[in-house]
């Protein structure tokens, strides 16, 4: 991290005001230097969470590192609960929307259906959320599925649209007025009705856009059975007339558990080509398919589905969307950290939400059909980009083949890098760029198999060597243009590899050497200079800097492994999956080796905590 700065409101370094934050549970946020929040989180225990951003050793992603170096102030609120802090960090972020959290994009307003809260109440579809107090069923991914609803509740209740308007309205212009109805029905406007059967009325609408159809059936039986015997024939009629409609609506929706258990599914795809991952609710009534909904999510690429499904059901659950709790919550994958929400919605219902991870059978089924549709979602997304940019081609693109005389524009770049320190763990990248935008599903990782220390040019050779060798023998798509990070002697190792596997003039070749940012060309013995400011330069930086990323991170990712295995490993009772505990609570193996017992024991068990302790004492 980049050396502490003075807080210009407490004189405190940002070192000494994150080594004082509170052990509680809270919200912290992340400022850069002109006081623009940065992130946004919650925590059980503030002060570990923010010094494990900050601790030099700590092993984040080039994101969050990035982030790290831009950090010159933290604030902090205490919350009672953890249950708080949730709330409070989504109304935060939503209302800053830091640069480096997830996300969700706003392409659309989705419609709700509301029903008011008035003396009598109304039933209309709006896309304009208030805090009246009124009851919102929804979101509808469809419009159309809504207006069936709508129009469903009128002819089931014998409302008219005064009652049940299929109109969309927007609240902040006022609701139309009662009795506008007259030209549409022969029978009286509802708001003649008197006002208990109103409400009784829409009571049922209540239960009925709640998804408790079956329950709804049985009670409108019993009423038409005590209507029939009172001889109130007409009552009972219309009373006939509603659950025949209610019963040939229950039979269009798909029965998907006959448990008839209230459950909602929860599932998360993501595509790193666009950066972006789709979050699939599938909400199940009665064990019924009554509605589902999706979001997309911005920045998403670098975080694991955990990550996601656990900021995907946050935003859910916290927003005016969660119309009623369930009795259990199906995943595709396990929430990260699933016990501030868990406690939240317990808090909500009064009793514990049960969350699962189907492994096997027809609830795994259902679970691949809610990841099916994120896959069709982002499938869509994808298609809208690429006709977006199908005509257009990025000016850097065509500056670089005038700068560098190149025979077609290249448009998919491929470019190669080498990481290892002192010849240990030597591994390799390549990274591809597609109309000046990287294409993280193309991204390839090397582990080099035929050389041994540090020797750059022979492992260039060998990459390169493989990775054509495969796309000639599979027919894979060739590169425009080949970029090597380094100079001359990097690139003539390259060549020589395209030349010995016969590749050599399908494609182009050129080497970016980082001194001078100088190019060099095959059969030129000076380097081609772009300008510092071409939009062709940046654009050969990235992908070079690109690749060092990537390849760097692999590095740091196997080097991780092999010092779990030979420090943490070795301790008796200490696995993988502990030691990675461990590192993700302390930091740094040498962090884990100066814990007290007492912090120790608050992550692993007693018998361990002791076992860790005898090892380093036994080491010294």
């Amino acid at each position: 991290m980049q050396q502490a700065q003075e807080d210009p409101k407490t004189k405190l370094s940002l070192h000494e005001k994150i080594a004082n934050l509170p052990m509680q549970p809270g919200v912290y946020q992340f400022f850069d230097k002109e006081g623009r929040h940065l992130y946004i989180g919650k925590a059980k225990r503030l002060r570990p969470r923010v010094q494990s951003y900050v601790r030099e050793s700590a092993d984040h992603a080039e994101r969050i590192r990035l982030m790290v170096s831009k950090i010159r102030n933290v604030e902090v609120i205490v919350t009672d609960s953890e249950g708080e802090a949730l709330i409070l960090e989504n109304q935060l972020i939503k209302e800053h929307q830091p640069r480096y959290n997830v996300m969700f994009r706003d392409d659309k307003t989705y419609p709700y259906i509301c029903l008011t809260r008035e003396d009598r109440p109304r039933v209309y579809p709006t896309r304009v959320f208030r805090r009246d107090g009124s009851k919102y069923f929804g979101p509808y991914d469809h419009v159309g599925h809504m207006r069936r609803m709508l129009e469903m509740i009128r002819k089931t209740f014998g409302l008219c649209t005064c009652a049940v308007s299929a109109k969309t309205i927007d609240q902040t212009r006022g609701v139309p007025k009662w009795h506008t109805c007259f030209n549409d029905y022969i029978r009286n406007c509802s708001g003649d009705d008197p006002e208990e059967l109103y409400r009784e009325t829409m009571k049922k609408v209540e239960r009925l856009l709640g998804g408790r159809t079956e329950a709804l059936i049985r009670d409108m039986k019993e009423e038409m059975s005590i209507a029939s015997d009172a001889m109130h024939y007409e009552e009972a009629a219309l009373l006939r007339d509603g659950i025949e409609s209610l019963m040939r609506y229950n039979q269009k929706m798909k029965m998907v558990d006959s448990s008839q258990v209230n459950r909602d599914l929860f599932a998360v795809e993501i595509e790193p080509e666009l950066n972006e991952a789709c979050g699939v609710l599938f909400k199940i009534r009665e064990g019924k398919l009554i509605g589902r909904f999706h979001r997309l999510m911005k920045n998403a690429a670098d975080r694991s589905r955990a990550q996601l499904i656990q900021y995907f059901m946050e935003d859910y659950y916290t927003s005016q969307d969660a119309e009623a709790i369930p009795d259990e919550v199906f995943v595709s994958d396990l929430p990260e950290n699933s016990d501030p929400l868990i406690d939240y919605l317990a808090e909500q219902l009064g009793r514990k939400v049960v969350l699962h991870l189907p492994k096997i059978g027809e609830k795994k089924q259902f679970v691949e059909m809610a990841l099916r549709n994120a896959r069709h979602k982002l499938g869509e997304r994808i298609l809208e980009k690429q006709k977006q940019e199908k005509t257009r081609i990025p000016m850097a693109v065509q500056d670089l083949k005038t700068y560098l005389h190149l025979h077609r524009l290249p448009r998919r770049i491929e470019c190669f890098d080498n990481s290892n320190i002192q010849g240990s763990d030597p591994v390799a990248s390549m990274v591809v760029f597609v109309d000046g935008q990287p294409r993280k599903s193309a991204y390839k990782r090397f582990m080099i198999k035929t050389v041994e220390g540090p020797d750059d040019f022979a492992s260039m050779k060998e990459i390169v060597k493989r990775r054509y060798s495969r796309v000639m023998r599979e027919g894979q798509q060739a590169p425009d243009l080949i970029l090597i990070d380094g100079g001359k002697g990097q690139l003539n190792a390259a060549l020589e590899a395209l030349r010995e596997i016969g590749f050599e003039g399908q494609c182009e070749v050129a080497g970016l050497a980082k001194r001078l940012e100088e190019v060099f060309l095959p059969g030129r013995m000076d380097a081609v200079m772009i300008p510092k400011v071409s939009p062709a330069l940046k654009l050969l930086q990235r992908a070079r800097d690109e690749a060092h990323r990537f390849a760097i991170t692999f590095h740091r990712e196997k080097r991780r492994k092999r010092t779990l295995q030979t420090e943490l490993t070795s301790i008796e009772g200490v696995g993988v999956k502990t030691a990675e505990k461990l590192l993700k609570e302390f930091g740094s193996v040498q962090a884990v080796r100066e814990a007290s017992r007492e912090e120790l024991e608050r992550v692993v068990s007693k018998k361990i905590s002791e076992a860790i302790q005898f090892h380093w004492k036994s080491d010294r």
